[in-house]
Parts: structure tokens; C-alpha cells; sequence
């Protein structure tokens, strides 16, 4: 084959992979695992199945874990990451409710066998239709956490943008999907052909919620550095960043461990936002 055939035909299989990626990018970046979820109170006893509708028509579910421990009168509203369901955060709704927190699990648009594809917009609406159920469920005066972890502290910061929370919860957080993928995918342009760009580090700079972010120091999918970086964008006055030195992205320790619980709970009451007596001390400076 001539020089310029062969040129061709390179750039021929470039542009038929950059189509491919266009189309399919979505099923690479949103991974709903498992096609369904057996009932809340096989897994968590004392859960409860809960279903809620979104602003675009879809009903999503959600299980609704109560404390097990002395009520702290704050609740985790838990944004899942990209892959699996609500099931797969079961060990941390249990966690955390031993330590006296309400907890609301739902899945996103397309998980767990629920109607719809993901997409960004599609996750915000999601999380807008979780946050008011939560609302409703336990009273405006209720102090609501949010719990994002890697895409979906992405999905957090935009709620949070909208909505501010008591509280912000950031676990490997990135800067935005973009600078994920160019890290994974060093040989695609990802910034032109990514539709979905959670920009957490345009968003964060809007949000003054007291901020917990915990990251591990050997994450092989978000770069720590990634997270501690939109720790630093952060206008936060009250917040903490946890390095998990030794910890990967998906590692129980990092995933749910109870150094990193009982860390985020000490957070919490220093920050007024968690407490047995339901008190509310103003929060007024950097907790660490």
C-alpha cells in the first residue's frame, strides 16, 4: 500500500473510533449493574422501600435506612458513584446509621432496572426528586447531608449548587469528567467530545456548605490530586480534608471504613450539623 494509502487509511479508523466513542460514551461513563434490588429490610433491617418522582415523569426508588443509635437529627442523602445500585452501599447506609444518621439510598435513572437513561441533567433532576422526598419524609427543620461519592460527589456539588446543603460530603471527588478521562483516555480528545462535563471545579466556588472531603492517597481512578485541589477552590470557612495514604478508589476503607466514619461523624457535631441533643452550634471557623 502507498504512503498516502496507508495515511487514509489511518485517519479513516481514527474518525470511525471517535464515532464510535460519541455514540457509545455514555454506556462507558454510567455502569448500572444488577438489573433490580431485593427489598430494604432483607439487606438493612429496619429500611424501608420508598419511591419518589422526578420533574420529568420517572419513578425512581430509594431505600430509607432510620439511625439504629441515639438520633442525631441530620440525615445523608447518598449519591452514588458510576457502577452497581443502592444494594452495593448497603455496609455504609448500616455504618452510618449505627451512628445515629437517617439514610436515603435511591438509584439514579436507568439503575437497578428503573426507566430512562443516565445522562447529567438526567442525575441532577434525580437528585433534585431525592432531596425533596427527603424533605418530606422528615421536615424542612431536619439538617440534610449530602454523601457524593466519585461521579456522584460530581452529582452532589451541582445539587449543592441549587440546593446548599447543612453539610457536603465529597468522597474522591474529580475536578470535572474531563480531566478523568484524559488520564484514562491520554490518546482521544475528550474535551470535545465528552457531552457530560461535571465541572465540580466551576461549581465549587459557588458553595459555602461546611465541606468533608476524604480521598486515598493510591486511587487509581481519580487522582488524589484531583481532591484535593477542589478541597483548596473550596470557599468553605468549615472544612476538612482526610487522606486515606494507603487507600485505592474502591477499598472498604475508603469506600465506608470506620476511621473514615468516625472522622465525617466528629466533623459533623463540630460543625453543628450532627448531634444527640439536636442542638445547632454556629459553625465559625476551619474544623480540623
Amino acid at each position: 500500500m502507498r504512503p498516502l494509502g496507508i495515511t487514509g487509511a489511518l485517519l479513516g479508523a481514527l474518525a470511525l473510533l471517535l464515532v464510535v466513542v460519541w455514540i457509545f460514551q455514555r454506556r462507558l461513563i454510567y455502569i448500572p449493574l444488577g438489573p433490580s434490588v431485593p427489598p430494604a429490610a432483607s439487606v438493612l433491617p429496619g429500611a424501608t422501600d420508598v419511591a419518589f418522582d422526578t420533574e420529568d415523569g420517572l419513578r425512581l426508588g430509594g431505600w430509607l435506612v432510620p439511625p439504629a443509635g441515639a438520633p442525631r437529627g441530620a440525615a445523608v442523602l447518598v449519591f452514588n458513584g458510576n457502577a452497581g445500585n443502592r444494594a452495593d452501599r448497603a455496609a455504609l447506609a448500616d455504618r452510618l446509621a449505627r451512628r445515629g444518621l437517617t439514610v436515603l439510598l435511591f438509584d439514579y435513572r436507568g439503575y437497578a432496572g428503573q426507566g430512562g437513561s443516565p445522562s447529567e441533567p438526567g442525575l441532577v433532576r434525580d437528585a433534585r426528586a431525592a432531596r425533596s422526598f427527603l424533605e418530606r419524609a422528615h421536615g424542612p427543620s431536619e439538617r440534610i447531608v449530602y454523601f457524593g461519592e466519585s461521579l456522584g460527589a460530581a452529582v452532589a456539588l451541582a445539587l449543592a449548587a441549587e440546593r446548599p446543603p447543612d453539610a457536603l460530603v465529597l468522597r474522591s471527588p474529580f475536578l470535572s469528567l474531563a480531566d478523568v478521562a484524559r488520564r484514562h483516555y491520554p490518546f482521544l480528545p475528550v474535551r470535545l467530545l465528552l457531552r457530560d462535563r461535571f465541572r465540580s471545579d466551576e461549581r465549587i466556588s459557588g458553595i459555602s456548605s461546611p465541606l468533608f472531603v476524604i480521598a486515598g492517597g493510591a486511587d487509581r481512578i481519580v487522582p488524589f490530586a484531583q481532591s484535593r485541589t477542589l478541597y483548596e477552590r473550596s470557599p468553605a470557612r468549615v472544612k476538612r480534608f482526610v487522606s486515606l495514604d494507603h487507600a485505592d478508589h474502591n477499598d472498604l476503607e475508603l469506600v465506608c471504613g470506620d476511621e473514615m466514619l468516625d472522622r465525617l461523624l466528629d466533623f459533623l457535631e463540630r460543625a453543628g450539623v450532627a448531634d444527640p441533643a439536636g442542638r445547632r452550634p454556629p459553625a465559625t471557623g476551619a474544623v480540623s
